[in-house]
């Protein structure tokens, strides 16, 4: 198994290879790590042998063409997005073609996963490889997919680690934890979640994992009276019970793009009394911020109105203005984006030799003026 971690002097060694893109912006310096704005995604396609290869193919050409971050979780199509990614990783090492400490690698747990492929009766599945053997109990299955236990994580990070077939992770999320409020009150979510972070507190500590964070949906972005809706500070504050105040929950996944910009726009978040987005939120808590479906999965590349494209002189494509957006949005760290088609690697990497638009020119152009 691959061993270490992704490391300053590692990714500043990546992005050195790319000299152009590194003069253009595209790579960010942050305390541990310089990483891409734009990395690559794992979500979708069918569990079968076309898109792994379709996967394997864009994910070598993202990774030799100056991508060094790469998001997954294990129920991306049944297991495979991890188990591709693993192959691909041991054999551009094996060529001396990147090291691990190069490439941020960061998955996700809580959804109960299928083993390659997705079974007519997933109860049947589910009883057979999680209840049956005390993985998890009924009780602690939500909504029929989803556990947050000590003992269910414990079984899927390793399993994670070995469909990637690393030793650590370097960003290890907690996947849609909002669901489990669905099904238990307020105060049962954050104590459930405060023995999920001290589980993941305790990896670090054994040197498994280099940080954790939440990976959302609706969770930061909705309104604070609707169901599901998470406060970060007071994720923060759990943080601090589990591991006190030198914690590592670092980072948050949520969507964002053209046609989502809730995590910008919604005032739905509380720092120290004043109301900000979810995304100034965690720029002024410096969390590391990467966004799901920066392409509205795919649609934003198809066709943008005039004006917008206007508002992106140096971007050829409407990928690469969708992209441009969300990449030069304050407090964003990187853009993920599935990406199973040569072509469209090509088209999504053109926008990492443009120069992000200046804090100022973002805001000149997209936030209202009174």
């Amino acid at each position: 198994m691959i061993e270490g971690f992704a490391t300053l002097a590692g990714t500043e060694r990546y992005a050195g290879r790319h000299s152009k893109a590194l003069e253009a912006g595209h790579f960010r310096t942050y305390s541990d790590f310089m990483l891409s704005s734009v990395g690559l995604g794992t979500y979708l396609g069918d569990p079968d042998e076309d898109t792994d290869t379709r996967s394997y193919e864009a994910a070598r050409l993202c990774l030799t063409s100056g991508v060094n971050v790469i998001d997954s979780a294990i129920n991306y199509r049944a297991q495979r997005s991890e188990r591709v990614i693993g192959r691909l990783l041991k054999d551009l090492i094996a060529k001396n073609l990147i090291r691990r400490d190069e490439v941020f690698i960061s998955t996700k747990g809580g959804f109960i996963p299928f083993d390659s492929d997705y079974p007519k009766d997933s109860y049947r599945h589910i009883a057979e490889y999680y209840i049956q053997p005390g993985i998890i109990s009924e009780r602690e299955l939500i909504q029929g997919c989803h556990a947050m236990t000590s003992k269910y994580l414990e079984n899927q990070l390793e399993l994670s680690f070995k469909n990637l077939d690393v030793q650590t992770i370097d960003l290890y999320y907690l996947h849609n934890p909002e669901i489990q409020l669905e099904a238990l009150s307020e105060e049962d979510f954050y104590s459930a979640l405060r023995k999920a972070f001290e589980f993941l507190e305790g990896k670090v500590t054994q040197g498994k994992i280099k940080m954790y964070g939440t990976a959302t949906w609706n969770g930061y972005r909705v309104p604070k009276e609707t169901q599901g809706y998470l406060s970060l500070a007071k994720i923060l504050e759990t943080a601090v019970q589990a591991g006190g105040e030198g914690h590592h929950l670092k980072a948050v996944q949520l969507p964002y793009n053209l046609g989502m910009p809730e995590a910008l726009a919604n005032q739905n978040q509380s720092w120290k009394g004043e109301s900000v987005s979810a995304i100034e939120f965690a720029r002024r808590a410096g969390l590391l911020v990467f966004t799901s479906a920066s392409l509205l999965q795919g649609r934003l590349a198809q066709r943008l109105p005039d004006k917008i494209r206007s508002l992106f002189p140096n971007c050829s494509t409407h990928a690469a203005c969708a992209l441009q957006f969300v990449r030069s949005t304050p407090g964003i760290t990187t853009a993920l984006v599935g990406m199973k088609l040569l072509d469209h690697v090509a088209e999504n990497l053109a926008v990492s030799e443009v120069s992000p638009l200046s804090k100022e020119q973002f805001f000149e152009l997209f936030i209202p003026h009174s």
